[in-house]
């Protein structure tokens, strides 16, 4: 037997015409829709108790369809009637196919600049696009500190040189992402728990000159362009992470680079700059430092000049009334006399020290007096005067 529905008086058949029932729930449109949601058009009969069991046709003459709900109805508004926006964000997996992804870009990236800065070198219209790019894929590369277990892989992929290279571009601002990337790299919270790795970054990092290559950026940065100025505090909070991870680097740097001149260039140009470093406990740890050649000398050129650049920046920090104080307090003028009564290479150095921390500071005199450091100088200036009479000349 076969079912039909009643609607506006016509008798739907099974050939497709609105409305039709199939025995097996499916229902058919005009146009050949299936959909097999078993339902029922019906109403309760008016002024009877609905029946389960019974139906009754809808008829659109006797019934009239519900008002339809404003735009503003409660109703519409707790339904789930808006479109649900999908999530456009992925979120990619950091593993060495990553790594290798990231890497394949930025390279390619930097050879289209340089061929671009090669073709065109009076042309920077020509090349702007592709230095957009590669700053682009420099500020990619930092996802890499979100996976210090990575850096072996990193270093083994030989991208460090062509990172590091970018620190001497003739665009300071590509300069400046690479002092932000390796910042980050190279950040104390970042390489926690993660002594080797970190090891193996730093070791390569210094293998391939960023000591050299960092100080050497600073001379170029400005201090009246905020990015820049930013970049010469990253350039220093790298230098300090390198340190935390090998305590070595105090000395290469201090060695190898004119970060030592550059940072005395800072103090000697400003009063303020070297009160504040007297207030951060500066005229000791520079004495410290200069503590370690009272009984012997630099052993290179480089150290040599370091030792000098050390005594030049106390100099400097002994200017201001206020550090001449920390001086004789961190008992900087027995050290200065220990250093000349050894006669080493910082002999004449110790007296240039003692000159700033004595001038215009009496109390300082007086310590110098008190440690018998007159006996000391007069023995400085003594000279020894050979009767060439007695040698038979």
């Amino acid at each position: 037997m076969r079912e039909t529905a009643s609607y506006g008086g016509e008798e739907s058949k099974l050939g497709g015409k609105k409305g039709e029932r199939r025995r097996d729930g499916e229902r058919t449109g005009g146009g050949g829709f299936t959909t097999s949601s078993s339902w029922q058009w019906s109403s309760p009969t008016p002024g009877a108790h609905s029946n389960a069991n019974e139906t009754t046709p809808l008829n659109p003459s006797t019934t009239a369809p519900p008002p339809p709900l404003p735009p503003t109805s409660p109703l519409l508004t707790s339904l789930s009637w808006r479109p649900v926006e999908k999530s456009q964000t992925t979120v990619e997996v950091l593993d060495l196919k990553t790594l290798k992804k990231l890497v394949l870009a930025f390279e390619r990236r930097l050879r289209d600049n340089i061929e671009a800065r090669l073709k065109y070198p009076d042309q920077p219209d020509k090349f702007a696009d592709s230095e957009i790019e590669l700053h682009d894929e420099i500020q990619r590369l930092k996802t890499l500190a979100g996976g210090p277990e990575l850096y072996p892989d990193l270093v083994n992929l030989n991208v460090i040189p062509s990172i590091l290279g970018l620190l001497s571009h003739d665009n300071s601002d590509i300069a400046v992402d690479v002092v932000g990337l390796l910042q980050d790299l190279t950040d104390e919270d970042v390489l926690e728990d993660n002594d080797e790795p970190a090891r193996v970054l730093v070791d390569a990092l210094i293998e391939n000159n960023v000591l050299e290559l960092l100080v050497q950026n600073l001379t170029r940065l400005s201090e009246s362009d905020p990015d820049e100025m930013a970049a010469v505090y990253a350039t220093l909070s790298t230098l300090e992470n390198l340190i935390e991870v090998k305590p070595a680097v105090a000395e290469m740097v201090c060695e190898r680079t004119k970060l030592m001149r550059w940072l005395l260039g800072k103090i000697k140009n400003s009063a303020a700059n070297q009160r504040r470093l007297g207030q951060m406990n500066g005229v000791d740890v520079v004495l410290q430092a200069v503590a370690m050649y009272k009984s012997r000398d630099p052993k290179t050129a480089d150290e040599e000049e370091m030792v000098e650049n050390l005594f030049d920046c106390l100099c400097c920090l002994l200017m201001p009334l206020e550090n001449k104080e920390r001086f004789v307090r961190a008992e900087g003028v027995e050290l200065m006399i220990i250093i000349m009564k050894q006669k080493k290479l910082a002999y004449g150095s110790a007296i240039r020290a003692l000159d700033f921390a004595m001038t215009k500071y009496p109390p300082a005199c007086e310590r110098f007096v008190d440690v018998l450091g007159l006996k000391t100088a007069f023995a400085a200036f003594m000279v020894v005067v050979i009767d060439m009479g007695s040698l038979g000349l």
